[in-house]
């Protein structure tokens, strides 16, 4: 998957509208997965609507209220 340059450095990037959070790192051997993050992730960046992470841990964005994305379990 290709990331934004906007998103360039992020890991963990969550979508402000339904608390999301997707790991941009996710190494799925399903394309049909892969495919599906990367149209969310471009959503998300159309949108505007997106928030990273200082630590850029998982842990983090649980700690503002995301929830992880069920494509990156």
């Amino acid at each position: 998957m290709d990331i934004p340059r906007e998103l360039a450095g992020c890991r963990f990037v969550g979508d402000k509208r339904n608390q999301i959070v997707y790991d941009m790192e996710l190494a799925s051997d399903d394309p049909a997965v892969t495919e599906q993050l990367a149209a969310a992730v471009a959503d998300i960046v159309a949108a505007q609507s997106y928030a990273t992470f200082g630590p850029d841990e998982l842990p983090e964005a649980r700690n503002r209220g995301y929830r992880l994305s069920r494509l990156c379990r």
